[in-house]
């Protein structure tokens, strides 16, 4: 069986590649998929909210979390 063939360009470092011979999709290797991870980890990327958080919200969050450690 002969394997598909499809061009895709990493979204780390932007080079094109074809999407079924890496084993680190949608990366196309361990290291970008690797800073990938690290931008995450270190809270680089968020996803933002509809609305800003009310000082309200602060404080259910805390309650939240006091509970969760109790």
């Amino acid at each position: 069986m002969k394997k598909k063939k499809v061009g895709v360009v990493c979204p780390q470092c932007k080079k094109k590649f074809n999407y079924y011979d890496s084993d680190f999709r949608p990366f196309c290797s361990e290291r970008c998929k690797q800073i990938d991870l690290g931008h995450w980890l270190e809270e680089s990327y968020n996803i933002p909210s509809g609305e800003p958080l009310q000082e309200e919200d602060f404080d259910k969050i805390e309650q939240e979390e006091l509970k969760k450690d109790s």
